[in-house]
This record gives structure tokens, C-alpha cells and sequence, in this order.
């Protein structure tokens, strides 16, 4: 683990191994850790300390099954607003930060302008979720709404090894 020019962490090869060991059971003990990517408990130790001081690692969390706790839908939304300028854009993502029904929300490119994911009780819970979003005047032109049938794939975190340029390090 190295600073690039930046003062942020360069990542090594145990670096990401010890990231995608975390992302997969993060509730592992740092010996366990430390067996699993090959290296002694105070360094591996050390290694997850600077990767979550540098913001890496944002925190740790359970991954919920919700189906078995609850009934519910997930719906895919395209949002396409009025008006396209910077401030448009900005109150729009601001004034949807408290709503809980969003899961994610990406700005994308294409025939509109972002993909909400949203998760609700039922299709009812869904459009008061929706007719609150439009209520809040974020500028929104018009929506289209994806109901889910099932989810084929889970992934349980990020292809690291896919995704980060090999440091040979």
C-alpha cells in the first residue's frame, strides 16, 4: 500500500484481496482475515485501518433477506426532469436524499435522465412514493415505472478483481 501523488492509498494485490474477502463476510475476525488473503493478523490489521481511514471501506453492515422479512416490491423508475441545466439537476438529487422508497439512483445517459430504484409494500405504497416525489416540485417532466418479477442475481459486492487494474504489487 502505497500514496499516490494525490495522498491517497495506492491499493496493492493484498490490498484488494483483503477488500473482497471484507465485501464478501465482513463480519470475519482479522485472523480469519488475515489466513484467508495469506498474511500475518497486525499487518492485515494495519492494512484494513488505512483503507477505512482513506474511505475504502465505508462501513460494515448485515445483508438483509427481505423478502423473508417482508412482502414487498421493487420497482425501476425512469425520471426524465423538464429542464436539463446544473441547478435542475442538482435540486433534483438533493430533494430525493431523505426519501426512503429510493434505493438507488443513477444519472444516466440515453432517453432520460435518471433510473431510480425504489422498494415498497405494494404497488398502492409505490404510487404514494411516486405522487410524494412529485409533490415535492423536484422538476420532474415525466416517470415510467419497471415492476420486477423476481431478482435472477445477487451479487454479494463488487468484481475487484475485474474492475481494479492489476498494481503487481
Amino acid at each position: 500500500m502505497k500514496r499516490d501523488h494525490g495522498g491517497s492509498i495506492r491499493l496493492d494485490r493484498l490490498d484488494l484481496k483483503i477488500l473482497a474477502a471484507l465485501q464478501t463476510a465482513g463480519r470475519m475476525t482479522n485472523l480469519e482475515l488475515a489466513e484467508t488473503v495469506s498474511l500475518s493478523a497486525t499487518p492485515c490489521l494495519q492494512r484494513v485501518k488505512r483503507m477505512e481511514a482513506a474511505g475504502y471501506i465505508r462501513g460494515y453492515g448485515a445483508q438483509l433477506d427481505i423478502d423473508r422479512l417482508c412482502s414487498n416490491i421493487v420497482v425501476f423508475t425512469e425520471v426524465t426532469l423538464n429542464n436539463h441545466r446544473r441547478e435542475d439537476f442538482l435540486r433534483f438529487e438533493r430533494g430525493i436524499q431523505d426519501i426512503p422508497h429510493i434505493l438507488n439512483c443513477f444519472l444516466v445517459t440515453g432517453g432520460y435522465d435518471y433510473l431510480a430504484q425504489f422498494i415498497a409494500r405494494d404497488i398502492l405504497d409505490y404510487q404514494n412514493a411516486v405522487e410524494s416525489l412529485l409533490d415535492r416540485d423536484l422538476g420532474v417532466e415525466k416517470y415510467f415505472s419497471y415492476v420486477t418479477i423476481k431478482q435472477v442475481k445477487r451479487s454479494p459486492g463488487y468484481p475487484l478483481g475485474m474492475l481494479v487494474p492489476d498494481t503487481n504489487g
